[in-house]
C-alpha cells in the first residue's frame, strides 16, 4: 500500500511559484513503453508530451515560457498520473520534469502526491527523468531535487545521457536508479567501433555504481542485439513500439526475435 508523506498536508505554499491563471492551452500524453528483453515484459512506459488531438511535442513545448513553466511542469505531473490510471497501468510511469520549473522539491511535489493518492497510483511506480541537456545554473538544486525525490519512494533518471556534456559530473554527484542513454549514441551502433566502446565503458561504470542502463531510439535488430551483449536489457524506441496517443502501445511478436 502507498504511503503518502502527511507531513506535506500541513504545509503553507512554495513562495518562489507562480499559482497565477491556470495554462491558456491543453496538451495531452501518448505512452512508449521501456521493455525488459529478459522476460519481454514492459518494465515501463514513458509520457509524452503531445497536443490535446495529437499534435507534437512541439506544438506545446513552444509555448512555455518562464512565466509558465511552474504551472506547465505541474500539470505534466497530474495529468501523466490520471491519463496512466485511466488506461490501467500497472508498469512504472516515466515522468520527464523541468528542473528550473521546481523551486523548492519538498513543497512543488505536493500536487504530485495528491494526484497519486487520488489515481490510488503507487509512489514506488513513478519515475522522473531529468533531461541532461537541459540549462540548469545549479547542478547542487538539481542533485537536491533527485534526492528529495528518491525519499518520498520516487525512482530518478538521468535522461538522454550522453548528449550534453555535465552527465559524467552529474552521475558522479548523485547516483539515480537509471540513465537513458541517448539515441546519438545507440544509432548504428552494432556498425560502429567507437559507440561500442564509449557505451560498453558507461556498463561498466553503472554497474560499479548500481545504476541501470536503459537504451533508448532503438531502430533495429542489430541494435538491440549488440545492447543485449553488451548487458543492456532495458530497451526503448520504434523497433518495439512508437508513442500511443492515450493508449498503451503493444509490442508486435517480432520485436523480441
Amino acid at each position: 500500500m502507498t504511503k503518502f508523506p502527511q507531513s506535506l498536508t500541513s504545509t503553507g505554499p512554495c513562495t518562489g511559484c507562480q499559482t497565477g491563471q491556470d495554462l491558456d492551452f491543453d496538451f495531452a500524453f501518448a505512452f512508449q513503453p521501456i521493455v525488459d528483453l529478459r522476460d519481454q515484459s514492459i518494465f515501463a512506459n514513458e509520457a509524452l508530451v503531445r497536443g490535446s488531438n495529437g499534435e507534437g511535442a512541439l506544438s506545446v513545448l513552444s509555448r512555455v515560457n518562464d512565466d509558465n513553466r511552474y504551472r506547465f511542469d505541474q500539470r505534466c505531473r497530474t495529468t501523466a498520473i490520471a491519463q496512466a490510471k485511466g488506461l490501467g497501468m500497472d508498469s512504472y510511469l516515466s515522468i520527464n520534469f523541468l528542473p528550473n520549473a521546481v523551486y523548492r522539491p519538498e513543497l512543488c511535489i505536493r500536487s504530485t502526491l495528491e494526484a497519486a493518492r487520488t489515481h490510488n497510483f503507487p509512489l514506488d511506480r513513478l519515475i522522473f527523468e531529468t533531461i541532461e541537456t537541459e540549462q540548469v545554473d545549479n547542478n547542487s538544486h538539481l542533485t537536491n531535487i533527485l534526492r528529495e525525490y528518491r525519499e518520498f519512494g520516487f525512482k530518478t533518471a538521468i535522461d538522454d545521457f550522453g548528449a550534453g556534456y555535465s552527465g559524467l559530473n552529474l552521475l558522479a554527484d548523485f547516483q539515480p536508479d537509471l540513465i537513458k542513454l541517448d539515441m546519438a549514441l545507440i544509432r548504428n551502433i552494432d556498425r560502429d567501433k567507437a559507440r561500442q566502446a564509449i557505451v560498453r565503458g558507461i556498463v561498466t561504470i553503472c554497474a560499479d555504481l548500481a545504476v541501470t542502463v536503459i537504451a533508448e531510439g532503438i531502430e533495429s535488430a542489430g541494435e538491440r542485439d549488440f545492447l543485449a551483449d553488451a548487458g543492456i536489457y532495458l530497451m526503448q524506441g520504434y523497433w518495439f513500439a512508437k508513442p500511443a496517443f492515450k493508449a498503451l502501445a503493444e509490442i508486435p511478436a517480432t520485436a523480441w526475435r
